[in-house]
This record gives C-alpha cells, sequence and structure tokens, in this order.
C-alpha cells in the first residue's frame, strides 16, 4: 500500500507530545512490513535551518487555493527518517507568505513551543497537503491518508469536498486517529469565512460544534475509519466522562462499526537500555548490574542522597491535572515520609511548577524538581528510577509506561485508558503477566495504598528482581500494532472501493 501520514508533529524533527513519536516510529514499522510510506509535515524553521537533518528542496513553489479570491503560495522541501529498511522520505511543507504571521508553533514565554491559537495555519497546511499530491513530480498517490489529531482533520473534508473531483486524491481512503479527544481544535464561528469553507459544511452532521466549528468533528465525520490509541480509550470516548462532548459521534461510529482502538507503540530502536548512548549504563534483564550504575549516576545528578536501599520514584509528564497531578499534590507529605527518593521532570501549569520547586526546597536530598524538557534526563530517569509513576486521570494511551517497562522501571499507574490495556496489576490476576502496580479509583488514598505496596516489594530483593526482569521482556514494539494499523488500512480502502460512505458522506456529496 502507498500510505501518506499526514501530522503536525514527528519525532526527531518537532515534537510537542507523544503524538509525535507515533508518527516517527509507526512508518519505520510499515515500511519494515513492506509498504511505501511517506511522511508529510509542517516545515518548522527549526527543522529547516537546522544541520542535523538533509533538508533539501523539492516542489515548489505552487498556489493553495485558500477562498475564491485568496491564494497563498507553497513549497516542498524534503528529508527523511532512517529505517532498517531504508529512508523514509517526509515531505515538509511550508507557506511563502508567512513569515509576518503567527506559524503552527509560537514561542511560549518559558520558551517551550505550543500549538498555534488561530486555524488560518492549520487550514493551509491541511489544503497544501492535498496540493502537493497533485505537484509531487515522480506520480506518486497514496492509497490511503493517514491523519493523526485535529491539526490534520480538514484533509478528509477536503478531500471529500473540495477535492472530490481529482481522482488521485478522492480515491484514497482515510483514516483519522484520536491521540486525545480532550483536544479538538475548536474555533468560533467568525473565524468561518475567512478560511474558505463552505457554508454546507457548518451543520451539525459535518463540521459545526456548540456554536462553532471543529477541526477534530471534521476528520472524524469525513473519514472512512476512526480509531483511537487504545482499546479501552475507544470505549471511554463513547461515554459523557470521556467524550469531551463528542461521545454521541463516537457511540455512532462504534455501532456502525467505523470506531476501533489499536495500542501504540514505543521504537524499540530508540529504547533499549542496551545500547542507548543517552544513559550512563548499558544493562539488560539478564544483567542488571547496569541499572544499579544508572540509578547511582542519577542520584548524584540530582543531588539525592546515593543509596541503593531506597526506591527513586520518578515522574516526566506534562504538568497538567489530566496527569493525576492533583493525587500527587493530596498525598505528597505522606508519601515522603516512606523512605523514598522522588524525581520529577516536566513543564505545564504554572501552579504545579511552582509546587514542584517548592517541594524540592523543603525535601533536600529526597525530592529533585527539573522544570523543563529534556530528551537526555527523560532518558536517564527511565533508566534510573525503580518506580515510575503516571495516576492519570485519563491516558489516550500513555508511552510513558512503555518506556518504563523498557528500561525495568515498574510503573504505578491508575487503570485508565492505554495504562488499563498495558499495566497488569501486582496481585490482580495472573501474576505471570504482572508488570506494576495498578488502582482503579481516581482516589488519593487509592494512589497512596498503591505506593506503599510497591515501596513494600522494593524491599524483597529477589521477588523484586524477578518482576523487573519480566517488565523488561514485554512487548510494546510497534511490530504488533503496525501489523493491526495494515489491517485497518485495508478495511478502509476496502470500503472506499465498495461505497461505504463516511458518516457525513451522503449528506455533502451529491
Amino acid at each position: 500500500m502507498k500510505i501518506l501520514v499526514i501530522s503536525a508533529e514527528v519525532a526527531p524533527f518537532a515534537k510537542v507530545g507523544g503524538l509525535a513519536d507515533v508518527a516517527g516510529a509507526l512508518p519505520k514499522a510499515l515500511r519494515h512490513l513492506g509498504h511505501d510510506v511517506r511522511v508529510a509535515m509542517p516545515c518548522y524553521k527549526m527543522v529547516e535551518e537546522s544541520s542535523a537533518y538533509d533538508v533539501k528542496e523539492l516542489v515548489g513553489p505552487f498556489a493553495v487555493p485558500i477562498t475564491h479570491d485568496h491564494t497563498e503560495c507553497a513549497f516542498v522541501k524534503s528529508t527523511s527518517i532512517q529505517a532498517r529498511s531504508g529512508q523514509i522520505p517526509v515531505l515538509l511543507i511550508g507557506n511563502i507568505g508567512a513569515g509576518d504571521r503567527p506559524g503552527y508553533f509560537e514561542e511560549a514565554t518559558d520558551s517551550s513551543r505550543v500549538y498555534s491559537l488561530r486555524p488560518e495555519p492549520y487550514v493551509f497546511f491541511c489544503r497544501a497537503v492535498l496540493e502537493t499530491i497533485r505537484h509531487l513530480t515522480d506520480g506518486w498517490r497514496p492509497d490511503l491518508l493517514h491523519c493523526n489529531d485535529w491539526q490534520s482533520g480538514l484533509v478528509p473534508v477536503l478531500a471529500r469536498t473540495a477535492y472530490r473531483d481529482d481522482p488521485k486524491i478522492n480515491s484514497a481512503a482515510a483514516l483519522f486517529t484520536i491521540h486525545n479527544l480532550a483536544y479538538q481544535g475548536n474555533f468560533e464561528r467568525h473565524d468561518w469565512a475567512a478560511n474558505g469553507l463552505s457554508d454546507s459544511l457548518y451543520d451539525v452532521n459535518a463540521m459545526e460544534f456548540y456554536s462553532g466549528w471543529s477541526f477534530m468533528k471534521g476528520g472524524v465525520t469525513f473519514s472512512d475509519r476512526v480509531n483511537t490509541v487504545s482499546e479501552t480509550y475507544a470505549k471511554e470516548i463513547q461515554t459523557p466522562e470521556y467524550g469531551s462532548g463528542l461521545d454521541g459521534l463516537m457511540r455512532t461510529l462504534a455501532h456502525t462499526g467505523r470506531l476501533s482502538g489499536i495500542l501504540n507503540g514505543i521504537d524499540y530502536e530508540e529504547y533499549d537500555p542496551e545500547t542507548d548512548p543517552r544513559i550512563p549504563a548499558h544493562y539488560g534483564p539478564q544483567n542488571l548490574e547496569g541499572k544499579a550504575a544508572c540509578k547511582a549516576a542519577l542520584q548524584k545528578e540530582l543531588d539525592l542522597s546515593v543509596n541503593s536501599a531506597v526506591p527513586l520514584i520518578g515522574l516526566v509528564s506534562r504538568l497538567a491535572d489530566q496527569k493525576g497531578l492533583d493525587l500527587i499534590h493530596a498525598i505528597v507529605e505522606q508519601m515522603l515520609s516512606l523512605p523514598v527518593q522522588f524525581s520529577v521532570l516536566g513543564t505545564g501549569d504554572l501552579g504545579y511548577e511552582a509546587f514542584f520547586r517548592q517541594l524540592q526546597k523543603r525535601f533536600p536530598g529526597q525530592v529533585h524538581a527539573r522544570i523543563g524538557f529534556d530528551v537526555s534526563l527523560a532518558q536517564r530517569i527511565y533508566a534510573g528510577s525503580d518506580l515510575f509513576l503516571m495516576p492519570s486521570r485519563f491516558e489516550p494511551c500513555g508511552l510513558g509506561q512503555m518506556m518504563a517497562l523498557r528500561y525495568g522501571t515498574i510503573p504505578i499507574v491508575r487503570a485508565t485508558g492505554g495504562l488499563a490495556d498495558s499495566i497488569h496489576g501486582i496481585g490482580s490476576g495472573n501474576s505471570a503477566d504482572a508488570n506494576g502496580f495498578v488502582f482503579r479509583e481516581y482516589l488519593p488514598q487509592e494512589l497512596l495504598e498503591c505506593i506503599v505496596r510497591a515501596n513494600g516489594m522494593f524491599h524483597r530483593t529477589a521477588e523484586w528482581k524477578r518482576l523487573v526482569r519480566r517488565a523488561m521482556k514485554c512487548d510494546f514494539s510497534w511490530n504488533r500494532s503496525a501489523a493491526r494499523y495494515e489491517a485497518l488500512y485495508l478495511e478502509a480502502i476496502m470500503a472506499r472501493a465498495t461505497g461505504q460512505l463516511p458518516l457525513s458522506q451522503e449528506s455533502f456529496i451529491s
């Protein structure tokens, strides 16, 4: 199959969250299965001007129609993702006239990068992706458009409306992957006309959403198939608690067989404790001496007491309520009364940033808080910690728990979304599958009891080492997940070929 993966962020080029990891790793696994994969992403200046990537001119300039009287000008540069089976082309799509306007990323005050709060960059990107297909000089045309999250939500909409007469585009099936339904790309009604969208699409059955309009809703309703990033989350988003106003639509998709869940994987070439250049010592399940060395080095680096007999709890997270930080806030005094150490890496809510900074001042030698984003330090925390904390309120998939397992660090999680699908609790079922500590009710005391149980097992040395080895042998590579995507792609292509219409197409394509 010829597959075009479309994403606003792709590792290693640009990353805000887990979407980038998926968009960077899934194409590798698909290529390994023999498919012809390309990736489309915005041409960020940080990528275009970086000496780390071999960026070349590819196509352009060419016109991108926005409204009937307004056209913008695009260009495409190229780079590649390195895979075992060869290079995967990455199409970097830029806007020649965007130099004086907010782009896809805007600088925040803390120098982190956040998505633009205006719809125009994403309207342009979605239109330019489809125009790029028309302008590729090698004649490549996709069998399937794999759109990821709201930033690419207009691609299926435009493919079935503005580009419905172009066989290179309209014949391609569309899969829309929801990585987090809470982020939908919702904008006000007054932004509609300026972005050249047909008035017929401003309808409750298409893109209208509570007197505004939604990129996410458009992508969902105009795609041949929709999936999300774990089986449990696919069920959760059909409920008012997790559906973010779209739960009715999710139930309709599920009822008609269009909604599924596929658990993400992680790149086992990138995250490998036996070869990772970012950690101070290498190790594997049969030789854990290197992990002990990683812990001692991390304790020293973070000004924690160097003590192998005290469990080190790591937290690498966006600092937000979603991640269960209110639970940590509620029980932190009791947690730190235990013989444990606590390392925090993350950025986000200013209140939580201040809370963790203050915690470090109050508990020197026991707590370290690094506010910011540091990929290398994150790897050292995965490798050097004993326990990894993910008490999320909701978690569509989660990659941190998989990375922790890969490095022999035992997760403490709440049973929600992908955490429920990947972590099997000790003492709650088949002990042969147990790989972490799990609590269910979103209550501070439930989290504290989980930490106490984990702390107790840590001191049973032989039992703990068996758990660590079992965790490291878990397989959350992309191999299994990619095979399921392959089957879903075929299902979407067959639906398109046999005339099975997306939810909105009967009303808006005639």
